[in-house]
């Protein structure tokens, strides 16, 4: 093992030191499983899985307005508001 130190917020130290407790495991068990997990997201989402993931999903949903694409802008900034 490499040992390194990290900084935590208050609250991510009093919810990590809660999941080892509950888990009977030490703090550090429970962040080198949060990195493995992290890792392993990182890993399967390759730009090109996104792209394509993206691409998969553009058209398959409707908003219901027919101006969509000419008042874009309108939409996003409503959108945004609420």
């Amino acid at each position: 093992m490499v040992r390194t130190q990290i900084q935590l917020t208050a609250e991510q130290a009093v919810r990590v030191k809660k999941v080892a407790k509950e888990s009977h495991i030490s703090m550090a068990q429970v962040i080198r499983q949060g990195i493995d997990a992290f890792l392993r997201s990182a890993a399967n989402t390759k730009a090109e899985d996104r792209l394509d993931r993206a691409l998969r999903a553009a058209g398959r949903y409707r908003s219901g307005k027919r101006n969509g694409s000419s008042r874009h802008d309108l939409h996003l900034a409503q959108a945004y508001r609420t």
